[in-house]
């Protein structure tokens, strides 16, 4: 490798002077050396290496550890580690020369940010893991791990298109909703944006196009709006800014989806933000309320829109006042009411959550966030992909607040049930619970919670964990907690199993050598000692009879093992090498033809996409390319645990097969509307209909059809004629699986 040109160092000084730039007001001299040593060292381990991109390799790890300071607000420890965090893994340094040259603790936060070996289907999810495990010790690992994402999203375009694929679904998955609960919101935004530009590239540009029109526009309403909010402030001498500020492209994309609205239809576009700034004596809660009343005073607002952070602030620390009133021009508006403070911990998230703690012993519902985490982690026998998929589960957005009898709160995510609070208080409580009573009113375990339930659960001694509540609990510590308990169970029945085997044995002066068991296995038809041992120990198999096993076994073996010679010789002569399928190139998208259909690529059953959809490819064992919608879940769940294994894909044209694709269609009825709707897909399209079903109450009708169709441009073409007729209001593709 060619060293660093004249250009390439100015660029790699002048990204040096941008750090320390943003950090130089709150570090010392000392903090400075060693900032200078840790960039050095990193300057030297990574001599000579590009990236994608054709930039010198060092300006991420600079990039990285500058939005670790100037958007996280993290200080030196940070900063080196950040600038050392791919030392380990891509040079010859070792964690001992980390160690030797910075100390301890940035030898630990570097190994937590350190990469694992292994084979790639447990690779991301145990690097995951390994990450979090450092957790308990330093939070800082985390975030400079997000901060080492957001600049991998910022520079993903010089990735081939797969690999955008993999990285933007993982960052989904996992990233965006991390930092989201660590109260990163500027960051969590900005990787949801990056994440549907590349996911869905036409919608991002799309929505950014229309966003981009509508500005001045949009710049006129909320310079309208703030302007009376604006002068009745000032005269309550209060120091503060309001703004606007625009809808992200992933929030409008994401409502435009849930709610099937058009990007004009997506509610209150529009947002302000009014922030102020408090003196140690003022009352900041009471101050947002007070701004509240002045917004109201000046627009009516709805009611069942008001989301007060500030009396119950979120698990992850946020707090404010949101409010949504009616604006100029009829559009809804958003307001946001925060102090400098509330600011400043919705932005920076964890790192201004410790500032403003202030050596408080108050645990915050953060605090008990990572406890609940550190509780998973200590669980070392979990498989490491349903490790991931629980901890997916501790990211909950969306939370209610409920109560124990003697008024404790507990922050639980939205639809957890009793089950979830019996778990959350204690293991034996979970084990044992028939029911609760909330409100005076007796509940069954599966029962829903909502914010301000008081809830006393009810147990017994008989109950036990039983296979169905896996349906019943959606908490990772409740799901957990009972596979915890299936597991002592399965123990205790595995140990008795054994014992009860050895025992009958040695009542018929038989030893349990493996061929002894493996007899036992073949007459149970089972394929493990474990799975034997557990299925006697639970009453499941019978040890009955066991002399006559080995009875009928004496005259059987010699016709089994002349049967089983004969078989392998046949097998010898006739066989044929397995079909592993054409090799894939990954670099360049997969060409669906239809000819290929069932040969070289399937549609998954699970989404069952058909030609035209936005698609990806998953390679299975066999090198058989598998096809999913992009927004189907399993594509996330593979994107982010398999992301080697996938691969784009483009349809070629499909005319003769068809596929079956289901439309909803409401709207007032009259006579003949089923007779038009009919005849556009029957005549029209010449397209076969499986099922009809329709329902009409009051002039009001719902419907829905199931058809065979080529591609997605007869649907869209049926679904647009559709919408022409008179009295149809909505018709949409449905989703079935």
């Amino acid at each position: 490798m060619a060293l660093e040109s004249e250009l390439d160092k100015r660029q790699i000084q002048e990204a040096y002077d941008n750090l320390i730039k943003s950090c130089r007001h709150t570090l010392s001299e000392e903090n400075l050396k060693q900032i200078q040593k840790a960039f050095d060292f990193a300057c030297k381990a990574h001599e000579g290496v590009r990236r994608k991109s054709g930039e010198p390799y060092i300006m991420h790890p600079l990039a990285v550890a500058t939005i670790v300071t100037k958007e996280i607000g993290l200080g030196t420890k940070a900063i080196i580690s950040s600038m050392l965090h791919d030392v380990v893994e891509d040079t010859e340094y070792t964690l001992d020369d980390i160690r030797t040259l910075f100390g301890d603790k940035i030898a630990t936060i570097v190994d937590g940010l350190t990469k694992l070996e292994g084979d790639f289907d447990y690779k991301q999810a145990a690097n995951f893991r390994k990450m979090l495990l450092t957790l308990s010790d330093d939070v800082r690992v985390i975030l400079i791990k997000i901060a080492d994402r957001l600049h991998n999203m910022r520079t993903l375009d010089s990735m081939l298109p797969n690999k955008q694929l993999k990285i933007s679904g993982e960052t989904l998955y996992i990233y965006a909703p991390l930092a989201h609960r660590l109260g990163l919101y500027a960051i969590k935004t900005e990787l949801e944006d990056l994440s549907l530009k590349y996911k869905y590239p036409e919608q991002y540009r799309e929505i950014s196009l229309q966003l981009r029109d509508k500005e001045e526009h949009r710049l006129y309403l909320v310079n309208q709006f703030i302007k009376p909010i604006e002068e009745k402030l000032k005269k309550e001498n209060l120091e503060f800014s309001i703004f606007g500020r625009p809808k992200s492209v992933y929030s409008i994309w994401k409502k435009m989806q849930v709610k099937k609205v058009s990007f004009d239809e997506v509610y209150d576009l529009l947002a302000i933000r009014i922030i102020f700034k408090a003196d140690e004596h003022m009352d900041e809660r009471r101050k947002c309320w007070e701004i509240f009343s002045v917004v109201t005073s000046t627009y009516n607002y709805k009611q069942d829109r008001i989301r007060d952070w500030i009396t119950m602030p979120k698990a992850n620390g946020y707090e404010a006042l949101h409010l949504t009133v009616m604006g100029p021009e009829g559009k809804w508006v958003e307001v946001q009411i925060r102090s400098e403070r509330m600011n400043e911990i919705a932005e920076r998230g964890f790192a201004a959550h410790w500032k403003y703690k202030t050596g408080s012993s108050h645990e915050s519902e953060l605090d008990k966030w990572i406890e609940r985490i550190k509780e998973m982690l200590q669980n070392p026998e979990s498989d490491v992909l349903e490790f991931l998929d629980d901890f997916k589960l501790n990211l909950f957005s969306s939370e209610i607040v409920v109560f124990t009898p003697n008024g404790e709160m507990k922050t639980l995510p939205k639809k957890a049930t009793v089950l979830d609070f019996a778990y959350e208080i204690h293991s034996d409580l979970g084990n044992k619970c028939i029911g609760a009573k909330i409100n005076h009113q007796l509940v069954p375990i599966s029962y829903e919670l909502r914010s301000g339930d008081q809830i006393e659960i009810l147990t017994s001694e008989k109950q036990k964990p039983q296979a169905h509540w896996f349906d019943i609990v959606t908490t990772a510590k409740a799901k957990q907690k009972v596979k915890d308990s299936f597991k002592l169970e399965h123990n205790q029945h595995i140990q008795l199993g054994k014992q009860l085997i050895e025992e009958r044995l040695k009542a018929i002066d038989k030893i349990p050598s493996n061929e002894t068991i493996n007899q036992l296995l073949t007459h149970f038809n089972l394929d493990s000692k474990i799975q034997m041992y557990a299925q006697v120990g639970s009453g499941l198999s019978s040890l009955n009879n066991i002399e006559t096993i080995f009875e009928e076994k004496k005259e059987a073996n010699k016709l089994i093992k002349y049967w089983r010679l004969s078989l392998g010789r046949k097998k010898k002569s006739t066989s044929e090498p397995e079909n592993k399928g054409l090799p894939i190139d990954k670099r360049k998208p997969y060409v669906l033809s239809e000819e290929n259909l069932e040969k070289n690529f399937t549609l998954a059953k699970c989404c069952n996409p058909i030609p035209g959809d936005d698609v990806i490819g998953y390679i299975d064992n066999n090198n058989k390319v598998i096809i999913h919608k992009k927004s189907c879940p399993e594509t996330v769940r593979i994107m982010t645990s398999e992301g080697d294994k996938i691969v784009t894909a483009t349809w070629k044209q499909f005319k003769i097969q068809s596929y079956l694709s289901s439309i909803i269609i409401k709207g007032f009825d009259r006579v003949g509307i089923l007779s038009e709707i009919a005849g556009i897909i029957s005549k029209d399209h010449n397209v076969n209909m499986r099922t009809v079903h329709f329902d009409t109450n009051d002039g009001v009708f719902t419907g829905s059809i199931d058809v065979y169709i080529h591609n997605t441009e007869d649907l869209d073409d049926i679904i647009s004629k559709m919408t022409k007729i008179k009295g149809i209001e909505i018709v949409e593709r449905i989703e079935k699986s």
